[in-house]
């Protein structure tokens, strides 16, 4: 008797539980929703998380404001948002830095495998390889034989130790088996600069090396998607060039704290999804340079765990840690 009143206690819970959330993402929206950025204003995870901000507010009819918690490799911010009240109104936009510093940092106040629910994959962008004009190279298979054929010659420059743009280089150098050297600045801007003095041959760069690349100030090889995209049709890819599998993009992710509900993670993917692809919509995202993406939850988690374990194997090779 006892076990059959628990049993009946235990099926009456997970209804009012079932019944709770229901409501609860019937409702939802009904407030203020907060888009929490691991990096200053003016970058690309800020400008993707304002302009998906807008899209929102405008969809829902309700306030989203974008929080810039910078610092820390953008970890103080995913620590707020994996303690955060699990109910929807606080998203985090994170960006390859999420997967990355899972196996940068020896510690972190969070388990990045356990603390979110993946929600969508919103946009992305390849980096392009570009090198100095004064290396002789026009295709990535003529890069790697001339850094074979010359150990040491060819340095890599990034925007910091432990960031995509490191780590590209860091990937290139394993899957080609050269031994280019890696030296990191304090920024994209200042490795760009360096790249076109010369002090460095070669880098892994986002859209605004293509600039320079007009210009023919720089030389252009190739791009690190996985395929051709519409935003660098011209350029083949790293893994079309000879290293079959590389593939590294800057994306840009939407997750909940982990206990959120499973009908507000499916509401808001579908928001996201329904506003970042409508025609005019994905226009202004391509102005700012970045391809979007329509992703189930179930999708963007089997990416996330495919980034996690990418990296954890470049990371651990390369040796790099920030601890």
């Amino acid at each position: 008797m006892t076990l059959r009143i628990l049993a009946k206690i235990t099926l009456v819970g997970l209804a009012l539980l079932a019944s709770h959330s229901n409501a609860a993402a019937q409702e939802y929206p009904n407030r203020s929703v907060k888009i929490v950025v691991g990096y200053p204003p003016g970058g690309s995870v800020d400008a993707n998380a304002r302009l998906l901000g807008q899209l929102l507010s405008e969809h829902w009819k309700q306030p989203v404001v974008v929080e810039n918690r910078a610092g820390a490799g953008s970890t103080i911010a995913t620590a707020s948002v994996a303690q955060a009240t699990p109910d929807g109104y606080t998203i985090l936009l994170a960006s390859p830095a999420h997967t990355i510093n899972a196996t940068l940092y020896k510690k972190l106040p969070y388990d990045t495998a356990s603390a979110f629910a993946a929600v969508t994959k919103l946009s992305a962008a390849p980096l392009i390889l570009l090198v100095h004009p004064s290396v002789q190279a026009k295709s990535v298979g003529e890069l790697i034989a001339l850094a074979k054929a010359h150990p040491g010659k060819f340095n890599y420059g990034s925007s910091g130790a432990g960031t995509s743009v490191h780590l590209a280089g860091a990937l290139f150098n394993m899957m080609a088996g050269t031994t280019m050297q890696h030296i990191p600045y304090h920024g994209g801007s200042p490795a760009l600069t360096a790249l076109l003095s010369g002090d460095i041959q070669v880098m892994f760069a986002g859209v605004e090396g293509l600039a320079h690349v007009r210009s023919g100030k720089l030389h252009a090889l190739a791009s690190t998607a996985s395929q051709r995209v519409e935003l660098f049709k011209e350029l083949p890819t790293v893994a079309e060039s000879g290293l079959p599998g590389f593939d590294v993009e800057t994306w840009y992710g939407i997750y909940l704290p982990a206990a959120t509900p499973l009908a507000i993670v499916n509401q808001l993917n579908h928001a996201v999804n329904q506003v970042s692809h409508e025609p005019a919509n994905e226009q202004r995202f391509r102005k700012l340079g970045f391809e979007v993406f329509q992703t189930s939850p179930e999708q963007f988690l089997a990416f996330t765990r495919s980034e996690l374990k990418k990296w954890r194997e470049v990371i651990q090779a390369s040796g790099a840690t920030l601890d």
